[in-house]
């Protein structure tokens, strides 16, 4: 009976063993026949050696020569206006009339009460001579004429301040007021600004005060006008330093003969400095970006062909698509510039025979 069992057992062992082994056959053949997927096609660069002009970066924002909210001096009801809305004026060119007719009728009356002085006093100088009137009345007669000359003087001078003018030349914003409308002292007409030329006022590190001279070069981009440059120069740099934030003023001035620059604008300024700075470059292609720090891929050359290693570096400026390598490369090392997504250590590669398209623009 124990026989029988064991025979039953080791015939089922038999039988499924060989129904295991067949079917590892199998798979073994299958994996075998699988194609190996060839190496990943990427792009290459070299680290390049460049001469980078030295600067100084900063950011501030634009300010008018000179810019001002034209205002009424005094009161009164809008008569005529003599501008429109965004357009070119002339220094003391007539921007705003205010109703002076009542002034005007009241200089009639001041006016002919000087007439009447001038008369009296007229006549006492000429009888004082002749001690028919006392130096008194002669006294009183000339402070009466001084005093209506003041007073016709006054009212021209607040006539004159009903015609509101333009204190400079430059350009009108959007007008505040219209026909009809009663001003009070002080109230605003029209901003009024100075476009040409216009001064950039931004801020530096105290640090870099000595690298910094009046007439100085620099160069500032803005929003509105992406990819354009501005040139100007330093007009005057503040005498003292910001306690707050341990940084100096400078004040730039730009030609701005176009009218693109508008007094607010916010700005990105690159001071010019005198000097060169030899460093290893990479396009910004070429650069992983995570959390833990930068890396690339370095093209090796081995036994097994070509393969990636991954390498972590540390990375400074940038400047036109290219960045700085500060540590973790060397010159002419060559690196991946397009295809990293696809990578890991030691993985085969082949090179495409064109380089990445950031860089297609500037090879020859």
């Amino acid at each position: 009976m124990i026989k029988r069992y064991a025979t039953v057992i080791f015939l089922s062992l038999l039988l499924f063993g060989g129904l295991f082994g067949w079917k590892f056959f199998q798979i073994s053949q299958a994996v075998k026949n699988i194609p190996v997927p060839p190496p990943a096609v990427v792009a290459a660069t070299i680290v390049q050696r460049s001469e980078w002009q030295s600067y100084l970066s900063g950011v501030g924002s634009l300010v008018a020569v000179a810019g001002i909210d034209v205002n009424s001096e005094v009161a009164g009801k809008v008569k005529v206006l003599h501008f429109e809305s965004g357009q070119s004026v002339q220094r003391g060119q007539l921007l705003v009339e205010l109703d002076s007719s009542t002034d005007a009728a009241e200089l009639k009356g001041l006016e002919a009460s000087q007439k009447l002085e001038q008369v009296k006093f007229a006549r006492s100088e000429q009888l004082i001579g002749r001690n028919f009137v006392s130096k008194s009345d002669y006294d009183l007669n000339k402070a009466l004429l001084d005093e209506a000359k003041a007073a016709v003087a006054a009212k021209k001078s607040m006539i004159e301040k009903k015609r509101i003018v333009a204190p400079f030349a430059g350009f009108v914003g959007i007008r505040k007021v219209n026909v009809g409308q009663y001003l009070a002292p002080g109230d605003g007409i029209v901003p009024l600004q100075q476009l040409q030329p216009i001064y950039a006022d931004f801020t530096l590190p105290e640090q870099h005060l000595a690298s910094l001279n009046v007439d100085q070069v620099l160069t500032l981009t803005v929003q509105a006008f992406p990819g354009k440059t501005f040139e100007g120069r330093i007009a005057a740099i503040n005498s003292g330093i910001d306690v707050a934030t341990r940084s100096v003023k400078i004040r730039a001035t730009l030609d701005n003969a176009e009218r693109l620059l508008r007094p607010g604008m916010f700005v990105d300024v690159q001071v010019i400095l005198n000097e060169t700075k030899s460093v290893l470059t990479l396009p910004d292609t070429a650069i992983s970006y995570n959390p833990y720090g930068d890396s690339v891929f370095v093209i090796e050359s081995g036994k097994q062909g070509l393969t990636v290693q991954l390498k972590q570096i540390i990375t400074g400026k940038t400047r036109v698509g290219r960045i700085e390598i500060v540590k973790g490369l060397q010159e002419n090392e060559r690196v991946v510039s397009a295809g990293q997504v696809k990578l890991r250590n030691g993985m085969p590669v082949t090179l495409d025979k064109q380089p990445a398209p950031g860089e297609r623009e500037t090879v020859p």
